[in-house]
């Protein structure tokens, strides 16, 4: 339940405009490195197979061993915060990160990669909630809009340039510098952080007893769902033994943890805190619109690649419309979050995402770079108008004991959403492509007027170049056979567009349970 009014009191005066600016700036660096190395690595994987001779399934597994390491830090930051301080915690994940991407980049074969991608993951992967929680400590209460619009900006648009930065460092300079990059940069931000960043006195310090049921839970559920969710549609799903019993230790890994967890003393993961309403509303929301961005990061690549001819940077640029709009949008929105009705702001960036998914549901193969423009900037614009918000008001009524403890939450259910939607969506790619490319055949028969006259058009070029009759014939059919191919996939992209806008709608009843107004802040202990 929301914190009652008499443990809501404003926040105490902000750090020196310098100060706060200079927290924000380092614990950013390390944040956003971290949320943009979960994309940024996918343009590599072709390099990567001849580097290491692996093939395309194997190698994916150096993006999965990122993302399992990084769900599970997330989950647990606020424990390890409480056993370490948030500030040693905070630089000591910037260390690990720092140390797994060095040795990442000098990696001389497969086994070595994996392993220091999770030393990535694990260090990358708490900065995410503290730096949520930061900020919103460091901000004054008419300033958490601002806070937010800043956190967005960092973990909202960093999956949306990875595939750009990454490549054109691979172009460039070859694919370690993927992680070569981050060392610097992290390095600035050790120093500023330990220089800037304080740990505010009301935090929980130490623990009486450690919770080695619910940690063992948590790894064993969240390490098993996310190899499902990854790894579930190469091996078509529950076809495949390994999938079937990993559905089975995610299922009952998390439904005990989340039974454990609650009646623990010093759970590992407090899911009471979903008692407050605005996280549970905020966070289920996010998790639709974190299906929407994720879903759309992952899809739009795919197709521009597979059936419009893009490199890779050409299908990163195809995106950078809607990066663009969330960028000057985010910051406006936290400028003005304190003088808008909520509800009216939600329900119209909401309205201007599912017109975006709309038209992306339309999509043929004639598209072009422009043919995407519109759709990209509506999604643009809906996302960026939503997001700060929704992150501002999920942790407005939560005490500030319990801030990162929530924002890991919040955090978790936007990730999860995330690789849900990739599985969903090469899901339905997948099995609607089939679907499509059966009904076309079905259609389009050796009998049908308009199959013959193409065959026969394209069998005259053939002629024109020389090809005898049979070659003619089977170059025809083969011609006519991908043409089929391409446009039901075609069709099966807009059809996971399709869910995607469904995504966006499925939200709106969920305004409803919104303040109109910007909430106060909770410093007390509140809820529980």
């Amino acid at each position: 339940m929301a914190a009652s009014p008499s443990t809501l009191t404003a926040l105490p005066a902000a750090a020196p405009s310098a100060g706060k600016w200079l927290i924000t700036a380092s614990i950013m660096c390390g944040t956003v490195l971290s949320v943009m190395d979960v994309s940024i690595v996918n343009v590599a994987m072709p390099h990567m197979m001849g580097s290491f001779g692996q093939d395309l399934l194997t190698i994916t597994w150096v993006s999965t061993a990122y993302s399992i390491a990084e769900m599970i830090m997330i989950t647990m930051t606020a424990w390890w915060s409480a056993l370490l301080g948030r500030k040693r915690l905070f630089v000591g994940s910037m260390i690990l990160f720092t140390v797994g991407s060095a040795m990442a980049g000098t990696a001389q074969n497969f086994h070595q990669m994996l392993f220091w991608r999770v030393v990535q993951g694990a260090g990358g992967g708490s900065l995410i909630p503290s730096s949520q929680a930061i900020l919103r400590e460091t901000f004054p209460p008419t300033e958490q809009g601002m806070a937010m619009a800043i956190y967005a900006m960092g973990v909202m648009l960093a999956p949306a340039f990875g595939p750009v930065a990454g490549g054109w460092l691979v172009d460039h300079y070859g694919w370690r510098w993927i992680f070569y990059i981050n060392i610097p940069i992290c390095l600035v931000g050790i120093l500023m952080t330990s220089a800037f960043v304080r740990d505010p006195v009301y935090l929980k310090r130490g623990l009486l007893r450690v919770d080695w049921a619910g940690i063992g839970l948590l790894t064993a559920g969240l390490t098993a769902m996310q190899i499902v969710l990854e790894r579930g549609q190469d091996v078509d799903w529950f076809a495949s033994n390994w999938i079937v019993l990993g559905t089975i230790v995610a299922v009952f890994g998390l439904g005990g943890l989340l039974v454990w967890e609650f009646y623990a003393e010093e759970p590992v993961v407090d899911f009471r805190l979903f008692r407050n309403l605005q996280l549970s509303v905020g966070s289920a929301m996010g998790a639709l619109l974190g299906f929407v961005l994720y879903g759309s990061t992952f899809i739009i690549p795919q197709l521009t690649q597979d059936l419009l001819g893009y490199t890779a940077y050409a299908a990163g640029m195809v995106l950078m419309p809607r990066a663009a709009t969330m960028f000057l949008l985010m910051p406006l929105m936290g400028a003005i979050y304190n003088h808008v009705n909520l509800r009216v702001n939600t329900f119209v960036g909401l309205a201007v995402l599912a017109i975006g998914q709309w038209q992306l549901c339309h999509l043929s193969l004639e598209a072009g770079y422009w043919t995407f423009l519109v759709p990209l900037l509506l999604l643009g614009g809906g996302l960026g108008s939503t997001m700060v918000p929704l992150s501002t008001i999920s942790l407005s009524t939560v005490p500030r004991p319990r801030m990162t403890a929530a924002a890991g939450l919040y955090t978790l259910t936007r990730r999860v959403a995330g690789n849900l939607a990739y599985a969903v969506i090469a899901t339905i790619v997948a099995r609607r492509t089939q679907f499509h490319h059966s009904r076309l055949v079905h259609s389009v028969n050796g009998a049908a007027p308009i199959f013959r006259q193409a065959q026969a058009g394209i069998q005259a070029r053939m002629f024109q170049f020389g090809y005898s009759r049979p070659d003619a014939h089977h170059s025809a059919l083969a011609l006519i056979g991908n043409s089929l191919n391409r446009h039901a996939t075609m069709m099966a992209y807009n059809d996971a567009n399709w869910v995607s806008m469904m995504m966006a709608i499925a939200v709106l009843p969920l305004i409803l349970l919104l303040p109109k107004r910007a909430p106060m802040v909770a410093v007390g202990e509140g809820a529980h």
